[in-house]
């Protein structure tokens, strides 16, 4: 009789230690979440922007789009003359348990000349313009601050835009994972192998590509 007491006493006693020494599963999986936020960068081109943020951990989804004007359902042609006053960006879809909002901003200034206006190297218009479109307070101050910081790394003043972000428009289907569907096309060849290469080289993105489809 004292026997089943004792085993009746230890078999939850053994329960709970068994327990307490297992890994749960938040201890056992990464620090992923379920949860994603959203950012919106203009820095030129947005094929080049979208194989930059394509290779950083953390990041889920990147859309090549429009923002920042005042045409409604704007194309790509009435992008390229200047006037619907769109920027084109990318909406980067991020986990901010795996890669923060401020580590996005230094990849964005770390990415693209954020000095002169409305321009990136042969990419000349108000369409390839420096910008950050905030969707939240938070957003505004911690850009704000990267803007700060980053101008540390260039002698002329930084003229990048901070501002709410308003309608995005998803880009045509021919520009999204323009990178990777055209690698050797001319710009991609020209333009963006060496913005990745060099960007990979300096260890500020993955060397492949770790967004989803």
């Amino acid at each position: 009789m004292k026997h089943h007491r004792l085993s009746a006493f230890l078999t939850p006693l053994l329960a709970v230690l068994f327990l307490m020494s297992t890994p749960s599963a938040s201890a056992t999986s990464t620090a992923e979440s379920n949860t994603t936020e959203i950012a919106v960068f203009g820095s030129g081109c947005f094929w080049c922007t979208e194989a930059v943020f394509e290779r950083v951990p953390g990041v889920k989804r990147v859309v090549s789009g429009y923002t920042g004007g005042h045409v409604p359902n704007p194309t790509y042609e009435q992008i390229c003359r200047g006037d619907t006053g769109h920027a084109e960006v990318t909406r980067i879809e991020f986990d901010p348990a795996l890669v923060s909002f401020e580590k996005l901003l230094e990849v964005f200034f770390d990415s693209h000349d954020p000095t002169t206006l409305n321009r990136q190297g042969a990419d000349e218009g108000p369409q390839y313009r420096s910008a950050i479109f905030y969707v939240n307070e938070a957003q505004q101050r911690a850009a704000a601050r990267a803007k700060i910081a980053a101008q540390a790394q260039f002698d002329d003043p930084i003229v990048t835009e901070i501002t709410p972000l308003g309608k995005f428009y998803e880009a045509e289907n021919y520009h999204q994972d323009y990178f990777k569907n055209n690698p050797n096309a001319g710009y991609c060849t020209f333009v963006i192998k060496p913005k990745v290469r060099k960007l990979q080289q300096q260890g500020k993105i993955s060397a492949e590509r770790t967004a989803q489809e």
